[in-house]
């Protein structure tokens, strides 16, 4: 993939903070095994549809529920390390301007102009029991990791491509049908895009036929929901890159690093900065601490172009594997059968290898 560059000024708005809060959407096991994940948080009981209960059924109806408008955006589309996270972000229709615009305790932007230290601040209050924000909205991430994005965008040939904008496709639609199967009534999707919107709008619509849905660039500093939604995702995002630094720090202490001069760069903080390519905290971390084969860890989409140019021109071990010379014809027992090739043996006769005769006593 081509990589994202940034000026000096966004490398440090997208570097995570100092002491960055850490969300309950961060699953430090998972993320540090390198696998992708979903987060929900649970959905504030003031938007849940009203239950009506008689001696032998219990009943809800939608229509009774709060109509709600939701917003989704992304968090770490471009870099080389690091998880790409989507968040959604949902609650009532009628509070959406007044408590997320208008209110100065808690005004929301896009996360890329907010500070490290705003986001982290304003998560940290969404997540604090007894704030207005707590109480009337609720939100969700996907975790998709770097592990995952490489694997799945580095898929074979005979397998069918996917992408990263199929994967956020998916992660999308994951993220939406989950609020709507936890209750939510939901009228109303705003979606912020880096691709052709029409196009996105129109795949969201099938998959969501009776939910008016928006999708448009620049989104996040558009419609309050979605800058919300921008939030959750970015801060999910920095906190998963403490994670993961603290985890390889871990490793180095314990003597399993492959890069050179690894446990000294480990010492100066969270060297590796935003994750960007264009970040050159970020490419001397990467020219440091790679190993001469299998590169690093989970933490690194090897499908980017900033890895795969330093594994192949600058250090690694090149690899050449043998060309399949199969022509399709082969059969399983034909690895199993022994013997001379020019008799007719029988295949069940000889599965486990060629009989011995007298003379092998």
């Amino acid at each position: 993939m081509e990589d994202t560059q940034m000026d000096d000024g966004n490398a440090a708005l997208e570097t995570p903070a100092p002491d960055v809060f850490v969300p309950p959407s961060i699953h430090r096991a998972t993320t540090l095994s390198g696998e992708s994940y979903n987060h929900f948080s649970p959905v504030p009981p003031s938007l849940l549809p009203n239950t009506t209960t008689t001696a032998t059924t219990t009943t809800s109806s939608e229509s009774s529920s709060v109509p709600c408008v939701l917003g989704v955006d992304e968090a770490g589309r471009g870099p080389v390390l690091g998880p790409m996270v989507y968040g959604v972000f949902y609650l009532p229709l009628t509070l959406s301007d007044a408590l997320l615009k208008e209110t100065p305790a808690h005004r929301f932007d896009d996360s890329k102009v907010l500070t490290p230290g705003v986001r982290s601040s304003l998560m940290r209050t969404l997540c604090t029991s007894g704030s207005a924000l707590h109480e009337s909205c609720g939100w969700a991430v996907s975790c998709l990791s770097a592990r995952d994005i490489g694997a799945n965008m580095q898929r074979p040939a005979a397998a069918a491509p996917y992408n990263l904008n199929a994967q956020a496709l998916d992660a999308t639609i994951a993220l939406i049908r989950g609020v709507l199967e936890r209750g939510v009534n939901v009228r109303e999707i705003y979606v912020d895009t880096v691709g052709p919107p029409a196009t996105h709008q129109a795949k969201l619509a099938r998959v969501f036929p009776n939910v008016n849905i928006t999708v448009t660039k620049k989104a996040d500093s558009l419609f309050p929901c979605v800058s919300a939604a921008s939030v959750c995702a970015k801060v999910t995002r920095d906190a998963a890159l403490e994670v993961l630094y603290e985890g390889r720090a871990r490793r180095c202490e314990n003597g399993n690093n492959g890069g050179e001069g690894g446990k000294e760069v480990e010492k100066e903080g969270m060297s590796w900065g935003s994750g960007y390519p264009s970040d050159a905290r970020c490419v001397t971390w990467l020219r440091k601490n790679m190993h001469p084969v299998f590169g690093w860890g989970s933490e690194c989409r090897f499908s980017w172009g900033t890895a795969k140019d330093m594994l192949e021109a600058k250090g690694g071990v090149k690899i050449e594997w043998p060309a399949d010379e199969d022509d399709g014809t082969s059969r399983l027992t034909d690895y199993f059968v022994g013997g001379d090739k020019d008799k007719e043996a029988d295949e069940l006769g000889n599965w486990f290898g060629t009989p011995a005769g007298l003379e092998a006593f």
